[in-house]
């Protein structure tokens, strides 16, 4: 029936999680150190420090992926976020970044930010639609970001409610 649902992360979906962002950087880019390190120990680099990690199914299919990195007391980066080549166009990217919201949220998290890329447009389109606003890259957490966006809860929860009542529809 094409069913979209988010879990939490377990040990048993490192793999998948590594894969599918492992895909997206190296087809566009160069794998970082910070990279590796987050898609080989994602529990350390992610959940240990007050993070999560969301995994979509698909049809029962684990088929995408998003980290909330913790950066700041109440900040959180919306980071890995990746969906299986043979499940895209399904409403998936949507869905798990709306979810992280709601986690983002159960975090105690004010704002959450991402760093992108402009050959990354697809991405960049759909950031905008579900609410990030571009701010000013002071990046040096990655060296292929040069596109920086930020949302606060408040905007980020009352588009995940619209998406609620859309999918219900």
């Amino acid at each position: 029936m094409n069913e979209i649902r988010i879990v939490d992360y377990k040990p048993e979906h490192q793999p998948y999680f590594e894969r599918f962002n492992r895909v997206w950087i190296e087809e566009l880019f160069e794998m970082e150190l910070l990279d590796e390190w987050v898609l080989t120990n994602p529990a350390k680099a992610i959940l240990e420090p007050g993070g999560a990690i969301l995994m979509a199914e698909y049809d029962g299919n684990i088929a995408g992926t998003v980290a909330l990195r913790k950066v700041g007391e109440d900040s959180y980066e919306f980071t890995k976020m990746a969906v299986d080549k043979n499940f895209r166009r399904k409403g998936i990217a949507e869905a798990i970044t709306y979810a992280s919201f709601r986690k983002a949220k159960e975090l105690g998290a004010k704002r959450v930010i991402l760093y992108s890329n402009t050959k990354n447009a697809g991405a960049i389109k759909l950031y905008e639609k579900i609410g990030f606003r571009h701010v000013q890259v002071e990046n040096d957490v990655y060296k292929r970001a040069n596109v920086k966006m930020v949302i606060d809860m408040e905007t980020a929860i009352q588009k995940t409610d619209q998406y609620d009542q859309l999918i219900q529809l």
